[in-house]
């Protein structure tokens, strides 16, 4: 198993009428699928202030008392190493600011029973039912060089 490189996050905003905010992205790692906001910690920064950084960066809200639901790891091959990640999970229903697009994603709210599993990676369908419960999850992904899952397991 090769090497994790980069430290990212992700964050689940709910609110009262039992969505949750999905990001297209437009750009870059995992263009064209639903995901939550977040994204890479920079090397000064604690993984919970990186993921209010790129929320506010993002799609322009202000996230706050943030739920750490845990990690996933996420493992590739290895012509795709680079893409090896350990990803901090944070969800909240206290939110401030106007929503907006970005250059890097288009915001969405979802219904609880309408998450669009066919548009997303391949291994949400595995874990976000727990997350969006407000369950711990701590699971390792390892995927082949089409972004399909091998195996996983949870840590």
């Amino acid at each position: 198993m090769s090497a994790i490189n980069k430290i990212t996050t992700l964050c689940y905003i709910l609110n009262d009428q039992s969505q949750v905010l999905l990001i297209m992205k437009k750009r870059g790692f995992g263009i064209g699928k639903y995901n939550g906001p977040g994204g890479k910690v920079k090397a000064d920064e604690e993984p919970k202030a990186a993921v209010i950084r790129e929320v506010k960066e993002e799609i322009g809200l202000d996230a706050a008392d943030l739920v750490e639901l845990g990690f996933i790891e996420f493992y590739f091959p290895e012509e795709k190493k680079d893409w090896n990640q350990k990803c901090f999970i944070y969800s909240t229903k206290n939110f401030s600011g106007a929503l907006c697009e970005s250059e890097e994603c288009r915001p969405q709210w979802f219904a609880m029973d309408r998450i669009p599993y066919d548009q997303m990676w391949d291994d949400d369908k595995y874990w976000y039912p727990d997350a969006l419960a407000g369950r711990a999850v701590k699971k390792r992904f390892y995927f082949d060089g089409e972004g399909k899952v091998l195996r996983f397991e949870d840590i």
